[in-house]
């Protein structure tokens, strides 16, 4: 590992390049300078620099919608507070944004009450976030934080909604400490939805009876309908399943709609 992959921000890095995001949209701040300049010296993934926040969430993710995994950065409440919209809109659309969030240190919250950006308390912004993304993350302890990191991106993966990581400025080139036991992905994809990283299932303990029982009724519903019409939604896409619903169509000649 190099020496700024030992950190949090370039596990941070690494772990979104091997789930195979090579793009990174956001405006540089004060409180995210350390991770950008992380960004720029690491050379995994490309910056992309917009007008303002709000245009680089949306374009995240609309990246997302293409390639799988689409992550804005932008600094603490003033650039964080901008991406709400498009955050909102990814859990609406089930679309796997990551936001990641420069913030102020964890020493320095307890001694500079009045830090510039703040709204209200030091978590106001995470609280907001934890509203409209399916898991959220301060990364405010580095010996948990490849743990945290990963959990929060399996969470992207499997659910397909947004999520959130705050990453204080002196947690960034803090060393990093990784569990060489835990293994919490499988395989890697670069831009495929039907080769998506997969979580162990028995990290979300899935309830396989519940789920054969659902397929079960399902299937008498549709042998008993007389005339059967399949409405395709958004999830087919976003989950990678395009190919599961065309062999349902060639074996059973129900007609379709998306």
């Amino acid at each position: 590992m190099s020496e700024i992959q030992n950190t949090v921000g370039g596990y941070l890095i690494q772990s979104l390049y091997d789930h195979g995001v090579r793009h990174i949209f956001g405006v540089p701040g004060d409180f995210v300078l350390g991770f950008y300049q992380q960004l720029s010296q690491y050379n995994k993934l490309k910056i992309i620099n917009t007008c303002d926040e709000q245009g680089a969430g949306f374009a995240a993710d609309a990246y997302a919608r293409v390639n799988g995994l689409g992550v804005v950065c932008i600094t603490y409440c003033v650039g964080g507070l901008k991406v709400v919209n498009a955050t909102a809109q990814a859990f609406a659309e089930k679309s796997p944004l990551v936001v990641i969030s420069g913030a102020p240190g964890i020493k320095e919250r307890t001694k500079s009450p009045l830090l510039h950006h703040k709204v209200r308390d030091y978590d106001t912004q995470q609280r907001i976030f934890e509203h409209i993304t399916i898991d959220s993350v301060l990364l405010n302890n580095p010996t948990t934080a490849a743990k945290d990191i990963n959990r929060v991106l399996s969470s992207a993966i499997r659910y397909k909604r947004p999520v959130y990581i705050e990453l204080p400025r002196d947690v960034v080139s803090a060393p990093i400490y990784i569990q060489q036991s835990s293994k919490d992905f499988k395989t890697v994809s670069q831009s495929n939805p039907e080769t998506t990283k997969l979580v162990e299932e028995e990290e979300y303990g899935t309830d396989m009876h519940s789920m054969q029982e659902a397929l079960s009724e399902a299937t008498t519903m549709i042998n008993s309908s007389k005339k059967p019409i399949i409405i395709a939604g958004v999830e087919i896409h976003r989950f990678g399943l395009q190919g599961v619903l065309l062999q349902l169509i060639d074996k059973t000649n129900i007609p379709v709609v998306a």
